[in-house]
């Protein structure tokens, strides 16, 4: 994994990035709403990159593959010169892999629970870490319905929320993630996706009586994280636009890779098997 951008030049989009959050969260309806939190999604990128970042005041990071992560929080480079790293697991997680995730050093929170089953499986091996914090949690949402993304359905959300915070002692629950569509035109207004994503956020803290305030929201990616923030989202997962464009071998690429939480152009590159330049 080669370096393709500067530190100079990631510290420099890093400001540049936390300034449009800022801008956005002031034009939010709801003030009260805390400050969004950037995720800096380094993945395919080299640790070189992430201590660059880091050295700038950046503190979480998101990975999609769970290698990559599991290799990342285990380096002796990044645990000597990024002691108070947050990482976020921001990609699809099977249960089979959920130990070798959550053994990940500085791991802070999973992204993407979307099922009963997957709560439990985290739950489970969560305790045998005998951490005195639980582990923070989002619930997956599919709001744009392709089947091509994964995610419970809106439907299901009340479910697994009242699963995870009913019947996993050892996990806690923070809010609600979704990718949503990828090429939505803002021009034509709001993002359908997000705005259900939103309408879910409703429904649970109705039904939980967790204030909306303290009810987090991840949507929004380096295409469109500002319009996100606007509309509410507390998260935002920021790739390309902090370390460049990522380039990956002419070929194809498994499933679990296309249903990563990365950006728009990252995506849409690897199913068409081209790089990005």
């Amino acid at each position: 994994m080669a370096s393709t951008t500067s530190k100079e030049n990631i510290q420099t989009a890093l400001k540049m990035v936390t300034d449009k959050m800022t801008c956005s969260a002031g034009k939010r309806v709801n003030q009260a709403l805390p400050k969004p939190r950037l995720v800096a999604v380094s993945k395919t990128k080299p640790i070189q990159d992430i201590i660059a970042a880091y050295e700038a005041g950046q503190r979480n990071f998101g990975e999609n593959y769970v290698m990559e992560l599991v290799e990342k929080s285990h380096e002796k480079e990044i645990l000597e010169k990024c002691e108070d790293i947050k990482w976020h697991f921001i990609g699809h997680l099977q249960r089979n892999k959920v130990s070798k995730v959550l053994m990940a050093p500085n791991l802070y929170m999973v992204e993407t629970v979307e099922s009963e089953k997957l709560a439990e499986a985290m739950d489970k091996s969560w305790s045998k870490n005998k951490l005195e914090r639980k582990l923070d949690v989002m619930v997956q949402i599919n709001t744009s319905g392709e089947s091509n993304k994964h995610g419970c359905e809106p439907e299901n959300v009340i479910k697994i929320v009242e699963f995870v915070r009913e019947k996993c002692s050892n996990l806690n629950f923070r809010g609600l993630m979704t990718i949503g569509s990828f090429d939505h035109d803002l021009t034509k207004g709001p993002n359908p996706d997000f705005q259900k994503l939103l309408e879910c956020r409703d429904l649970v803290c109705k039904e939980t009586g967790i204030p909306i305030e303290e009810l987090e929201i991840s949507m929004g990616m380096s295409n469109d994280y500002e319009h996100a923030i606007e509309l509410g989202s507390t998260n935002v997962r920021v790739g390309s636009t902090i370390f460049g464009a990522r380039h990956y071998p002419n070929k194809t690429v498994p499933n679990e890779s296309i249903h990563a939480n990365g950006d728009v152009n990252d995506i849409q590159s690897k199913v068409e098997g081209l790089k990005v330049e």
